[in-house]
């Protein structure tokens, strides 16, 4: 199997696009703190090993034990809620803040496809043996698994072929030799069904980071940030928020990619070429378009 069919495409470290999408992303500096002083332990060990020379006076046997932790992050939460974006922009702050370069791959959808089961042991291996070989003393590598439930289900299931059992088994394996590699590569697991992982995959998570649709004072500062040269009063944001939150669609909440992509677009559809964007063309794209249903 060639490279090109096991990841959808490999993005040097900085980027500068990645670095851009993070510039609108609601909330990211608190995740890329959480994320960031998690990972640092792994891949800054000398400064934990010097606070603990210089604090206790001698090495902690907590740092020898930290150590041994998977560079694995998994990214839980519904469709449309900044998982996969997310990912991106905390790999290429992650380069920024260690001044090293790094490398972004993400595994294809396409190693997953019908037909595939059988030969799905083996993809997964070739990925990580890519992030192997991409990993370097002075570069940093990260692998992206996206909707990892489709390949990480728990094993418990009765339902599971051989084959399918056989992957998992090796993506055990493949996570626990990324210690080996002693920081110098970062897993990201991203799934809309944390409860269907395998336990064995979710206990070696450094972190599992909830993500959600947003609240009410986020989806202000969307349409703030989005909607920045639009005359709107303050009232008016407020207004938008509310009507694209829980009370007003039956309990569901527009995601932030419904909000973006779907119902913005629509509105400067309606209005464009002709006219300014404006409040009343606002909620006339929120009555004529619902929120993507939470997946179960």
């Amino acid at each position: 199997m060639e490279e090109s069919s096991v990841f959808d495409n490999a993005v040097e470290l900085p980027d500068a696009d990645f670095k851009q999408k993070g510039v609108g992303l609601i909330g990211f500096e608190q995740r890329f703190q959480q994320v960031f002083n998690n990972l640092r332990q792994l891949l800054a060990p000398q400064e934990l090993e010097a606070w603990s020379m210089k604090h206790h006076h001698k090495l902690l046997p907590a740092i020898v034990s930290l150590a041994s932790r998977h560079p694995l992050i998994i990214l839980e939460g519904d469709a449309g809620t900044g998982k996969t974006i997310s990912a991106e922009v905390i790999a290429d702050r992650m380069t920024r803040e260690l001044k090293k370069d790094g490398v972004f791959i993400r595994l294809s959808t396409r190693v997953r496809g019908q037909g595939l089961h059988g030969q799905m042991a083996q993809l997964v291996n070739d990925a990580f043996a890519q992030l192997k070989k991409l990993a370097g003393k002075q570069k940093l590598a990260f692998l992206l698994i996206d909707e990892a439930d489709a390949i990480a289900t728990t094993r418990s299931t009765e339902q599971m072929h051989q084959e399918e059992k056989a992957a998992v088994n090796t993506l055990i394996q493949k996570i626990d030799e990324t210690r080996e590699l002693k920081g110098r590569s970062i897993v990201f697991l991203s799934t809309n069904h944390l409860r269907l992982l395998d336990e064995a995959i979710v206990r070696r998570a450094a972190l599992v980071m909830k993500f959600e649709r947003p609240q009410n004072e986020e989806r202000q500062e969307l349409f703030k940030q989005e909607l920045d040269g639009v005359t709107l009063t303050p009232k008016q944001l407020v207004e938008l928020a509310a009507l694209t939150g829980p009370e007003a669609n039956n309990g569901i909440t527009y995601s932030y990619s419904d909000l973006r992509l779907r119902l913005i677009p629509s509105a400067i559809a309606q209005v464009c070429p002709d006219g300014p964007l404006t409040f009343a063309a606002l909620k006339d794209a929120i009555n004529s378009t619902q929120p993507s249903p939470i997946i179960a």
